[in-house]
């Protein structure tokens, strides 16, 4: 089978939750579908078969079956009993098998051939369904292969673990088409996993520990539900029935197989030539053998292997006693030629109440994070906090701290947590125990439990000192503002803790209070703002600070606000070296989002999804809050590749943020949905998610418009479904506070549905004089000046300039092709093609009848319903059956596509 005819799935990350096939393998008569145990094979399978539209013929061998030649045919024929053939084909399996000789005759074999071939030939129309195809025995896949090269138009789909496509002819077509089950994304876990009803941590965790294989996640959703509190589980602990799936999986390999698989468990990061060195030549074979069972991933690029599951690791390690496994530790030791994993291996080999081993681990660590393995480095030093003996407090306390970083760093909650509880399980001082704690609280994020509990310890902790304090009010002032929705509060803590910081000469505490003083004073609009942060800006900076809470990360921010996209990516790319470099992956993700907005605001669309994929992987990856880089994937991808997904990732930040009471990210994530819902035409959904976001705004006091932009957006909305009187009272509102403000960025955007609503008011000259306007004012954004000009099309239109129309429409689609923001680029294109393929002169409209073409007009000038009634004198039963045939005429949805495209009645 050719290799070009092998893909991947995509999954359709925003569709279906299980995986799913391409949409272009319809009409491909041979489909062959591969993937680990659990994976959704059969659902696939069932999916693809009901897409061809014919009845499907299902025959699924089992496990034992692979030993009894003949199984398949045998289940072939009788579930095709009814027909002559089949009978036939029944009696020759009888017959053929009390002979000796069977099934290697080759008398007996031509004749099956031939009978199953009539088979095939006499079945009704259907698709043939092989799923487990792994067990279909050897002289079935024979026969069968052979019967189906004489009926090449019976769709078949085999369903398998593992196939290599690119060898040797598969059975059921040297042309059948391979499609690789992959894994479920992160947005497609949350979605399979929703009726349970988890925490978003939860649902990250699930995700990661299944591989993102659907059956492990629902077992452990299962499992999790039933023991809901996990603070401070193992996680090396699989629930009982994740063992016993996994168990069914792992036991169909020889004990050979499992042994190598067991020595790849217990290494972090096992690769072909480590596996070679500790097992010799025999080691290709049983790699084989483990991914031919769907177990393992041999086929990477960097010579690494990886497990279908890391379950399936975590239940081999979980199965060796625990001399055993120091013996195995001790081989890998040996056999490892990495300095650090090889000092990994030496502590977990030694006995643990050996000193020497907390040594040896707590040497690795610092090795692996001078090199950047943060993960492994996390791993480490709690191994060496954990082994240090507990009658030498000092330097117990010293590792436990440094492992509640390196977790902290990482984003490795459950490693932070238990080397939090180590340290205040010992005597040490009130830094040390301060320490741990705002560091624990620094790794909790979102996930942090019973806080006001903990800011109470954290204080009594302190026992008075203000420096001490001081860093506990700034978490508190983060917290108050993010999940208490109480900036002011926020901003009184931050304004404390600068003042005992300074107080105590703590200029690092200082400056992170300030800071955070800073970024409150501009959510509220208080004109100290730029004071705070020039006092912060000009006061040294600790490397101890995490890089997202600096002055230059909050200075790089204001930039944005300010629409300075070039000066704030300057600034930021330094910091994210930083942050990368020190392993703090909270910060990491923070850069990352804010380059990601610098990018698209600059128009730099495909260095914006870099920046914004690679945040979202490593949330995705680590302990942290998804919703913060759901929102800027929302955004970016909303505006640069494709909206559906961009919805996946603004619903999914919707969920966390409500789940974790997140209301600062819970307003941004509303904002995300309600623009991409008025961008794809749907502007009721839009005004539900912008109101929303209207009212936590005003509840929370934020005042500056320039921080989250979602005014003109619901004011556009407004204006969309007819409501101007509400879309004038807040345009007035919003250019009001951005005048007193100082923030002049703002008002290009409103200026644009300030236009709108003229237009909708039929004051077309004033909308289209408007929109000119803030277009040069926006030249520096050309993905604004791109939606502006678009609008400036749509309004000319409306005003039968098409000529000019057709000007804008080009000069938009120019900008967003150039800038591939493909989305709009495909918007503007479609508007053009409007404006392009009537001849000049021709009515532009289906023929409506007079009463309709007056209907339509009032319609698209903003009447309701009940409006247009009055004015003409009919019932509102009326209004709505004329305007659903001038919908159906026109080919239209909505009053947004009603307004583009028949000019308003002017009154």
């Amino acid at each position: 089978m050719p290799d070009s005819a092998m893909w991947t799935s995509a999954s359709h990350e925003a569709g279906p939750v299980l995986p799913m096939v391409p949409e272009d393998v319809h009409g491909i008569r041979r489909v062959v579908l591969f993937g680990p145990p659990g994976s959704g094979k059969t659902t696939a399978a069932g999916a693809l078969g009901r897409r061809l539209g014919l009845p499907v013929l299902r025959l699924a061998p089992r496990p034992q079956d692979a030993r009894v030649p003949c199984a398949g045919l045998l289940e072939l024929a009788v579930a095709l009993l009814a027909l002559p053939a089949a009978r036939e084909l029944t009696a020759a399996l009888d017959e053929a098998a009390g002979r000796s000789g069977f099934p290697d005759d080759a008398g007996r074999a031509l004749r099956l051939r031939r009978q199953t071939a009539a088979l095939l030939r006499e079945a009704p129309p259907m698709t043939l369904v092989v799923d487990n195809a792994q067990w279909l025995d050897a002289v079935s896949a024979d026969v069968l292969g052979w019967a189906l090269r004489l009926t090449p138009d019976l769709p078949v789909i085999a369903a398998e673990r593992t196939w290599r496509p690119g060898g040797a002819g598969h059975w059921c077509g040297e042309d059948a088409c391979a499609v690789r089950i992959p894994p479920l994304t992160a947005p497609q876990a949350a979605t399979l996993l929703s009726p349970y009803r988890l925490a978003p941590g939860e649902v990250t965790r699930i995700h990661a520990r299944s591989g993102g294989n659907p059956a492990l996640a629902l077992a452990l959703a299962d499992a999790s539900c039933r023991v809901p509190d996990r603070d401070g589980e193992s996680e090396s602990a699989l629930p009982p029935t994740v063992r016993r799936l996994v168990g069914e999986w792992l036991d169909e390999v020889p004990a050979r197989v499992q042994e190598l698989l067991t020595l790849a468990a217990l290494d972090d990061r096992p690769d072909l030539e480590l596996l070679g060195r500790l097992v010799g030549p025999a080691a290709e074979d049983l790699l084989a053998r483990a991914e031919a069972a769907g177990l393992l991933d041999i086929g990477r690029a960097d010579g690494s292997v990886r497990f279908a599951s890391p379950a399936i690791g975590t239940e081999l390690v979980a199965r060796l006693p625990g001399g055993a496994r120091r013996l195995l530790h001790a081989r890998l030791a040996e056999a490892s030629r990495d300095g650090v994993r090889r000092d990994r291996h030496t502590a977990l080999a030694a006995d643990a109440a050996d000193p020497r081993s907390a040594l040896h681990a707590a040497r690795a660590a610092v090795r692996a994070r001078q090199r950047g393995d943060h993960a492994l480095a996390a791993e480490l030093s709690l191994l060496a906090a954990q082994r240090t003996p507990h009658d030498d407090g000092e330097l117990l306390a010293e590792r436990a701290l440094t492992a509640v970083r390196d977790a902290a760093h990482y984003g490795d909650l459950p490693r932070g947590r238990a080397a939090a509880r180590l340290l205040l399980g010992h005597d040490t001082t009130s830094d040390q125990r301060v320490d741990a704690l705002v560091a624990l609280i620094d790794a909790s994020g979102q996930h942090l439990h019973s806080a006001d509990e903990l800011f109470a310890v954290a204080l009594h902790a302190a026992a008075g000192r203000s420096d001490l304090t001081a860093q506990i009010l700034i978490r508190q002032s983060v917290w108050a503002n993010v999940n208490g929705g109480d900036p002011h509060r926020a901003c009184a803590l931050a304004g404390r803790a600068t003042a005992l910081a300074e107080a105590a000469g703590d200029t690092t505490t200082a400056v992170m209070a300030l800071t955070m003083q800073a970024r409150l004073q501009r959510v509220l609009g208080h004109p100290d703002a730029e004071t705070a942060l020039s006092r912060a800006l000009s006061l040294p900076r600790a490397a101890s600070i995490p890089v997202n809470g600096t002055p230059q990360h909050l200075a790089a921010r204001h930039a944005l606000f300010d629409d300075r996209p070039e000066e704030a990516r300057t600034a930021l790319l330094p910091l994210l070296v930083e942050a990368e470099q020190t392993g703090d992956a909270e910060a990491t993700v923070d850069v990352l989002r804010s380059l990601a907005e610098a990018e698209l605001r600059a128009g730099r669309c495909a260095r914006a999804l870099d920046h914004a994929h690679r945040a979202q992987a490593l949330t995705d990856k680590t302990s942290l809050s998804s919703a913060p880089a759901c929102y800027t994937s929302a955004l970016v991808e909303g505006t640069a590749r494709r909206t559906d997904l961009a919805l996946v990732h603004a619903r999914r930040g919707v969920d966390a943020a409500r789940q974790e009471d997140n209301k600062v990210f819970l307003s941004r994530n509303l904002f995300a949905l309600g623009h991409l819902l008025l961008a794809t035409g749907r502007p009721k959904e839009a005004l539900e998610a912008l109101e929303e976001v209207r009212d936590l705004e005003g509840s929370q006091q934020v005042r500056d418009p320039s921080v989250l932009r979602w005014h003109p957006e619901l004011a556009e909305t407004l204006v969309v479904l007819g409501h101007l009187g509400k879309a004038q009272g807040l345009l007035d509102d919003t250019r009001r506070t951005a005048i007193d403000l100082g923030r002049h960025t703002v008002l290009p955007p409103l200026e644009r549905t300030q236009a709108l609503l003229d237009a909708a008011r039929g004051d077309y000259d004033t909308a289209a004089r408007r929109l000119t306007d803030a277009a040069d004012h926006l030249r520096h954004l050309p993905l604004e000046r791109g939606r502006t000009l678009l609008a400036l099309s749509h309004t000319e239109r409306r005003g039968r300039r098409r000529a000019s129309a057709r000007i804008a429409a080009q000069s938009a689609a120019d900008l967003f092709t150039t800038h591939q923001a493909h989305p709009w680029a495909e918007t503007a294109a479609h508007t053009l093609r409007r404006l392009e393929a009537v001849p000049a002169g021709s009515d532009t409209r289906p023929l409506l009848t007079s009463a309709e073409q007056r209907c339509a007009e009032l319609a698209a000038a903003g009447a309701s319903n009940r409006d247009i009634a009055t004015t003409l004198t009919v019932s509102v039963k009326t209004v709505e059956a004329t305007l659903t045939r001038v919908y159906r005429k026109l080919g239209l949805h909505s009053r947004f596509q009603l307004a583009h495209s028949v000019t308003p009645a002017r009154e």
